[in-house]
């Protein structure tokens, strides 16, 4: 089975009000930061060919400048149970991708999104990835992990920590 890619990324910097929290817009740095995370992924080779995306505008924003810089021109599934779903509810979304997608993005909200990496995530990780992620789950952070499962079995310790990165504004 070829390895697949998931990408589990936290949206980029936020305003911290708006008249509700899913109407939260990025910075200006949240939003530089989502493009140089798609630049980042794009030059690791990890574009994104399907992407589950939170509801909420910080969310989508954040995979709007993700795909462009990225270059991915994914079809996005905007998911409003992510918006305030648990991992679980996340796992349940992500079981339901397209066999054929090779390489899968998460963008969503901590704790949901440090929280699931940190399942997915068989213990044998590269060690600097490993180190990055433990020291926390910033905005526009994003966690690469290799599946060697089908996306329906997805579950604990299914995945391979292979990059960290948070992008910068």
């Amino acid at each position: 089975m070829n390895r697949r890619r998931l990408i589990v990324m936290r949206h980029a910097k936020a305003e911290p009000f708006a008249a509700t929290d899913h109407q939260r817009v990025l910075t200006e740095r949240g939003q530089k930061a989502a493009k140089d995370a798609g630049r980042h992924l794009a030059a690791t080779g990890a574009v994104p060919d399907h992407a589950v995306v939170s509801s909420a505008v910080r969310a989508v924003a954040t995979w709007e400048g993700v795909a462009e810089g990225s270059g991915s021109e994914a079809e996005a599934r905007f998911d409003g149970s992510v918006y305030t779903g648990s991992p679980d509810v996340v796992l349940e979304a992500l079981r339901t991708v397209p066999h054929e997608a090779e390489v899968v993005i998460f963008v969503g909200h901590n704790p949901t999104a440090s929280y699931l990496a940190h399942l997915l995530d068989d213990g044998n990780g590269e060690p600097a990835a490993v180190r990055e992620m433990l020291q926390g789950y910033p905005a526009s952070a994003l966690a690469v992990l290799e599946v060697e499962v089908a996306w329906r079995e997805l579950g604990p310790e299914t995945g391979h920590l292979v990059d960290f990165y948070v992008g910068h504004g």
